[in-house]
């Protein structure tokens, strides 16, 4: 192989080489954005606060208090 042949071939591999890294960087930075896009979107369209969708409230009665209290002590071995 002459050196001329070695050249085109290292040019050659260095093209392929980055435009292969490029285009992985683009399809990566791109998915990136879309998936803030949609976070951002599904964000605005969800209105509910977080109480509302696991449906507690923001209080509790005393009595379930003092069963989880004794709950964790009972746990802890206390």
């Amino acid at each position: 192989m002459s050196n001329m042949e070695q050249a085109n071939l290292i040019t050659e591999a260095l093209n392929l080489t980055f435009f292969g890294m490029g285009f992985v960087f683009l399809f990566l930075t791109l998915l990136v954005l879309v998936t803030k896009l949609m976070s951002v979107i599904v964000q605005k369209t969800n209105t509910q606060k977080p109480a509302e969708i696991n449906g507690m409230d923001d209080e509790i009665d005393e009595e379930t208090k003092f069963v989880i209290e004794e709950a964790i002590k009972i746990h802890r071995g206390a």
